[in-house]
């Protein structure tokens, strides 16, 4: 049955392959441009100016009530009728993801600093500490630690949910799979897309397993 299988019809295997190169791509740079962004929200999220708090809470709140393939739409279709900008579908993902990863970044970060309890900022002043150095040397190790697990978390989600840029043009991991299902439809009507989408699943396991063991050990080292 193998040696008859779709997986080894020419080429194939090598468009899968490119398909999981592309969402990879999409996933780790809007991740890279997440992260920073993210952090900067993060902490002008725990500002005492309560303007840009309630502005900071209603991009959030936009990015949690909005569905990503929404967004997706929205920035596609909407910056050419608005800015006159044409992004390809590529570059619309990066968009969109990268306005997504930066409001769930923030808010992990938010949560990391206002988790740590008021007695080490009383404990650092007592000892002589600058706010600045407290927050350096106190609060910022203490807050990476409890960051880094779900951050982690985010990065698996950001990659997996690249699978919806094939519904704007984006020829990633899913969009391949189903064209060579609809190439081969006739060659192989009832196994063929059985086969690509367990190699598809297989493909994305090994992009988001290492990232899910790397959370569950650094959220074990941080209860130590």
């Amino acid at each position: 049955m193998l040696a008859d299988s779709i997986l080894l019809q020419e080429g194939v295997i090598y468009r899968l392959l490119g398909g999981l190169w592309v969402t990879v791509e999409i996933g780790f740079l809007s991740v890279a441009l997440s992260i920073p962004l993210g952090v900067l929200v993060g902490l002008l999220m725990t500002s005492r100016s309560k303007v840009v708090r309630a502005i900071l809470r209603v991009y959030l709140e936009v990015v949690r009530v909005m569905p990503q393939l929404v967004l997706l739409y929205v920035v596609f279709f909407g910056t050419a009728v608005w800015f006159g900008a044409n992004l390809d579908g590529f570059e619309a993902s990066i968009a969109v993801f990268t306005f997504w990863g930066a409001a769930e970044m923030g808010d992990l970060v938010r949560g990391a600093l206002t988790s740590i309890p008021s007695s080490q900022y009383d404990s650092a002043f007592v000892l002589g500490l600058s706010r600045r150095q407290t927050f350096l040397r106190v609060v910022l190790p203490q807050a990476i630690r409890r960051l880094l697990p779900p951050a982690i978390n985010l990065i698996t989600r950001m990659i997996k949910t690249t699978a919806l840029c094939n519904l704007i043009g984006v020829v990633e991991l899913i969009r391949v799979g189903s064209q060579i299902t609809d190439f081969y439809r006739f060659k192989f009507p009832t196994t063929g897309a059985l086969w690509i989408y367990g190699a598809i699943f297989f493909l994305y396991f090994v992009a988001c397993f290492p990232l899910s063991l790397l959370a569950r050990r650094l959220e074990r080292s941080t209860q130590k």
